[in-house]
């Protein structure tokens, strides 16, 4: 059975069909005439070698089981051509077709979600890749031309090529499981938080290898994932800084204790967003600048 190439237009009068029950409603959709909807749709019945409505007995267009059958795959094409339509629209307007975005592992990722969501919302065609990292691993990426935009921690490389500007803010505390030595202490003296292992996140990026942030013990284990290291110290192994709003409520719970060091109170990780300056953003990478800006301001 030969079965030919149905045009864009022919599927968009058979949808307008389906959608509006109708072919004088599909012609007034489409601002065709009535004749013009008739005869693209027994073009398209003649491409395909079947039969998509049955006009016989009622007034109003039903799909015959053909038709219901290909409803699916003519919405998918016509939603793709959408889509390709909608892009190029967007390229003759200067909007980016995609963007990189790195990001520092300390954000709230309940903040980040909320922020992509209403992204999605506003540059459909726009597609997002994102990167979690830690430390320099940030300002690496942007540096190397593999992302637009960065959020990091405080500012550890201080590199002309890039511009930033601070976000926001994170509360970092001292946390250990309830049987620690640590945590078993009616008050921590000075130091003592040294004679203990200490876990610490640990840089993937050359910029900033082998400087040290925050440590205080003479022993450490490094991680390069904030996930493990939360659940090695839920689990008893070592102490270590960790983000207030992603211990919260394992301190609540009884799961982890919040660490009363005198030398290593509670502390703010600041946040800068990050861009080279040499490399002029779009909309999408203006509008993601201003919305992180505005919504990480407050932890």
């Amino acid at each position: 059975m030969h079965v030919g190439q149905p045009s864009i237009d022919q599927l968009q009068i058979f949808l307008a069909i389906v959608d509006e029950g109708s072919f004088n409603a599909a012609a007034k959709r489409l601002g065709r005439a009535i004749s013009a909807i008739s005869y693209g749709l027994a073009n398209l019945e003649a491409q395909l070698g079947v039969l998509l409505f049955s006009r016989e007995g009622s007034r109003r267009p039903v799909l015959t089981d053909a038709g219901r059958a290909l409803v699916a795959n003519a919405r998918s094409v016509a939603s793709e051509v959408d889509a390709l339509t909608a892009r190029v629209r967007a390229m003759g307007q200067g909007l980016e077709t995609e963007l990189t975005v790195a990001l520092d592992v300390m954000i709230p990722s309940a903040k980040v979600a909320a922020i992509l969501r209403d992204f999605q919302e506003f540059f459909p065609t726009v597609d997002l890749r994102l990167h979690v990292e830690a430390l320099g691993a940030v300002a690496a990426l942007l540096l190397d031309g593999e992302a637009q935009l960065g959020v990091s921690g405080p500012v550890l490389v201080d590199d002309p090529a890039l511009e930033r500007r601070m976000v926001g803010e994170v509360a970092m505390v001292p946390v250990a499981a309830p049987g620690h030595p640590l945590a078993r202490m009616a008050a921590i003296v000075e130091g003592a938080s040294r004679h203990h292992l200490q876990l610490v996140l640990t840089d993937r990026s050359p910029l900033t290898r082998g400087r040290d942030f925050g440590v205080a013990g003479t022993r450490t284990w490094r991680l390069a994932d904030l996930g493990a290291k939360h659940a090695l110290l839920v689990e008893g192994i070592g102490w270590g800084n960790m983000p207030l709003h992603t211990v919260a409520s394992d301190i609540a719970a009884g799961r982890l204790v919040q660490l009363a060091l005198p030398e290593d109170p509670a502390t703010r990780y600041g946040l800068y967003a990050q861009w080279r300056r040499d490399c002029p953003g779009g909309p999408a990478r203006e509008w993601l600048l201003e919305a992180l800006s505005t919504r990480l301001q407050s932890q």
